[in-house]
């Protein structure tokens, strides 16, 4: 079975700072998979190189075997979810799906669709200015989902969602790749990851982990959050000012 995503050697130096150095990893179909970290780890950069957004050191990133910038309806197989790529707040959210829905060559009624199925139908009459960071979460997912994609790429898609909003979210994921679909999320939520993931990557700068999470996790003998810290070490210790 083909890899949906194949990263090899992946490094990304910014001067004389290394923000991934020789990371590895491959995503299989229809798998929920959880890319982990600190903040500063390397996550956002490393989907940044997948997508093309940022360009590597040294290594390569695929998916569905191209370089994301040479595969064939990139934006028809990928929907993607991530600061940089979103929209318009002078829009409502219906608005802004339509003119991506008009861009992909989509109909109208493929808006209704999205915004049904991730419960905005009744709010994307308003103006995303106005809509609440868990609401923008939920649009952000409506936008990745509009052209039916094998693939989702979401960077920290439970930023400012309530524990409702949490719950919903982890049903919806796992009902994404219960049709097939692949997802690839990052996250620094360690346990509800835990409850949504099927398989986990752990970078802090360079890989620590790739695998199940029954085998992180012993099969649940020990959580994921003692595995994680185990794995990464413990943090930076901030300086003291007197």
């Amino acid at each position: 079975m083909t890899d949906v995503v194949d990263i090899e050697g992946l490094t990304k130096r910014y001067g004389e700072v290394t923000a991934v150095e020789d990371v590895s990893f491959q995503v299989r179909p229809g798998r929920v998979v959880g890319l982990l970290g600190r903040n500063g780890a390397g996550k956002t950069t490393t989907l940044r190189m997948l997508l093309g957004l940022a360009r590597p050191t040294a290594g390569r990133a695929t998916v569905f075997g191209h370089p994301y910038a040479q595969l064939p309806r990139a934006a028809h197989r990928v929907g993607v979810g991530m600061d940089g790529i979103g929209p318009s707040n002078a829009a409502t959210g219906r608005g802004d799906l339509n003119i991506w829905a008009k861009t992909l060559g989509l109909g109208r009624s493929r808006v209704e669709e999205v915004l049904e199925r991730v419960g905005l139908a009744d709010d994307a009459h308003r103006k995303l200015r106005g809509f609440s960071t868990g609401m923008r979460q939920r649009h952000a997912l409506a936008t990745a989902l509009l052209a039916d994609p094998e693939l989702l790429i979401l960077d920290e898609p439970a930023n400012g969602l309530d524990p409702d909003g949490i719950r919903w979210l982890r049903q919806f994921l796992r009902s994404l790749a219960d049709e097939g679909r692949t997802v690839l999320l990052s996250s620094h939520l360690l346990a509800e990851v835990e409850q949504t993931a099927d398989d986990i990557v752990i970078l802090q700068r360079t890989l620590r982990y790739s695998g199940t999470v029954a085998d992180l996790t012993r099969n649940g003998t020990v959580s994921l959050e003692s595995s994680f810290f185990d794995l990464v070490g413990p943090a930076a210790k901030e300086p003291s000012h007197a």
